[in-house]
């Protein structure tokens, strides 16, 4: 990555973890992972969801980033980025310790709480 260019997600380095180790991930743990992210979107104003509609749209299958190939994954991403930088941190620690104990379905269960 060429010097002084930031993704928005580096300035959190637990985030910035969580999601370079879910691109390395089983197809199975990633579509679990994009479900509880997009189960944070009740926590996101509707005009911000309906402009990640439209990012969804417009990059599903075209970007250059290991997400915009999945539809679900792409949307499940944006709405993270739209999320509080709280949210955002809370979502990675569970999704880093989901992943580390290679329990995804422990994510599924506190949707539901």
């Amino acid at each position: 990555m060429p010097e002084g260019f930031r993704r928005w997600y580096d300035n959190d380095p637990i985030l910035k973890e969580a999601l370079e180790l879910l691109k390395l991930q089983t197809d199975d743990t990633k579509t679990a992972a994009a479900d509880f992210i997009i189960s944070l979107q009740e926590q996101v104003a509707q005009d911000v969801i309906e402009r990640i509609y439209e990012i969804t749209k417009k990059f599903s299958g075209k970007g250059n980033r290991w997400y915009d190939s999945d539809p679900v994954m792409l949307r499940a991403i944006e709405l993270l980025r739209a999320s509080s930088p709280k949210t955002q941190r809370i979502a990675a620690l569970k999704l880093l310790l989901a992943m580390e104990s290679n329990d995804m379905e422990s994510l599924e269960q506190e949707e539901h709480e």
